[in-house]
């Protein structure tokens, strides 16, 4: 016999010998864990093998671990694999952001709930419940094929829908000023714009992602369609009124159709498009005085500085107060006296910005930084037009989400109420955050 056969070669041996007369029992190899071969006819079948003849060779495998330690063992390393497979780096940034909003937002609000003799750690266990939910429902997304998505699309679009109608009924709440929530029991309250930029997403997505035979970008048809689509969950925000909403969905719109590699005049009618509406709401009364306000400030910071100014003003004096390093947790002065409104929403940038000093302010920017780059990769290497649109459009919206809400904080941009992505307060926004996360896994996942 060769030492070198090939079917010994392919076993897992531990022990092989030549039998010469010596009569081997089929039913006691096959207790033991062993294989018998017949090198002349090639055979590993025992009842073929036969008996008292030389060249029949019994190969004894290694036991085979019991059947739930084997499972169980099997179940391991599948999952370990599995999530090796995830954007890691995009995973551990979004936590990361969500975890550094806890704390700043805890201590925004103790010091008021402490004052008021009311549980100090009410918003940060709140938050944190948020994000525990936020992560299952990403993870979930994870597990689902976009490509399934895209067929139910419709199903969810109408959802959405359904949701801002009730918003805009007797049912709906309204808080500063905008009827854009609806309440939950135990106190939550939930926002169904914050869905409305994903539905936005996978519309458009589905109907730009078309492509008739021999073209290679969506017609001029397809685009109508996906802003009509488009259309609906924005006429809805806008009857709230919820303009920093919508001014997402609107970057959201033009982000993706531009990647669509639609003709350039549609992005160029779409930018001049909302300049104009922008200036027609303006002139004919269709913001509200509040809105107006907001924007009037903005164009002139000393306008009213103890009235709707006041909130840049103090968000302002608490960042320029944190020097390089921060006056530390839990001790700005402007924090901790509770001079800036919606510190734990609008205004967490803020916080940060006074306790962290410049060095945490620059940590989370370059945290949604990298979260932004991970998804520009993922758009990039994804393998149909499809997922590299519901890519896009996940980046455009943390995007400038991201810009508006530190521009807001930093008096650069117009106060529009829009959120910090996973740092600021609030439920439905980080649900929503991470379900965006959980959208760009699977675009990840199924481009490898």
């Amino acid at each position: 016999m060769s030492p070198t056969d090939p079917r010994i070669g392919q076993r897992d041996v531990t022990n092989v010998r030549v039998d010469g007369p010596t009569h081997v029992d089929s039913v006691a190899a096959r207790a033991a864990e062993q294989t018998i071969i017949d090198l002349r006819s090639g055979s590993d079948d025992p009842k073929l093998a036969p008996p008292n003849q030389p060249n029949v060779v019994v190969v004894t495998r290694r036991p085979a671990a019991s059947g739930r330690v084997s499972k169980f063992a099997d179940r391991v390393r599948t999952n370990a694999t599995d999530f090796r497979r995830y954007d890691l780096v995009l995973i551990g940034c979004a936590l990361a952001l969500s975890i550094i909003g806890a704390i700043l937002v805890w201590s925004a609000t103790r010091g008021r709930l402490l004052a008021s003799d009311s549980d100090p750690n009410n918003f940060l266990t709140r938050h944190l419940l948020n994000l525990v939910i936020g992560v299952v429902l990403g993870w979930l997304v994870t597990k689902v094929d976009y490509r399934t998505l895209r067929a139910y699309t419709p199903v969810v679009y109408g959802v959405v829908i359904t949701l801002l109608l009730v918003v805009l009924s007797p049912l709906g709440v309204t808080i500063n000023g905008a009827k854009a929530w609806i309440t939950l029991p135990a106190g939550f309250t939930l926002q169904p714009g914050e869905f409305a930029k994903i539905v936005v997403i996978l519309a458009m997505a589905m109907i730009l992602a078309e492509r008739d035979v021999g073209m290679d970008r969506p017609s001029d048809t397809d685009v109508r369609a996906s802003l009509v689509w488009a259309a609906g969950p924005v006429a809805l925000i806008m009857l709230q009124p919820d303009l920093g909403t919508v001014l997402v969905i609107g970057t959201i719109i033009i982000a993706i159709i531009a990647v669509s590699n639609a003709r350039a005049r549609w992005v160029v009618g779409l930018l001049g498009g909302a300049v104009a509406a922008a200036a027609l709401a303006i002139a004919l009364g269709v913001l509200d005085q509040y809105q107006l306000d907001r924007l009037l400030a903005f164009t002139d910071p000393e306008r009213d500085l103890q009235g709707i100014g006041y909130n840049t003003a103090q968000a302002r004096i608490a960042i320029g107060g944190g020097g390089l390093f921060g006056q530390g947790l839990f001790n700005g002065n402007q924090t901790q006296g509770a001079f800036v409104p919606y510190q734990q929403t609008d205004f967490v940038f803020s916080v940060a910005g006074e306790e962290l000093g410049l060095l945490g302010a620059t940590i989370i920017i370059g945290l949604v930084g990298v979260i932004l780059w991970r998804g520009i990769q993922i758009a990039r290497l994804a393998r149909d037009p499809f997922g590299r649109l519901v890519a896009t459009g996940v980046v455009a919206w943390f995007a400038f989400q991201a810009f508006e809400n530190i521009g807001m904080n930093l008096g650069i941009m117009p106060v529009t109420g829009v959120p910090l992505p996973f740092v600021s307060y609030g439920g439905t926004s980080m649900f929503a955050a991470w379900i965006g996360i959980g959208l760009l896994q699977s675009v990840h996942l199924r481009s490898r």
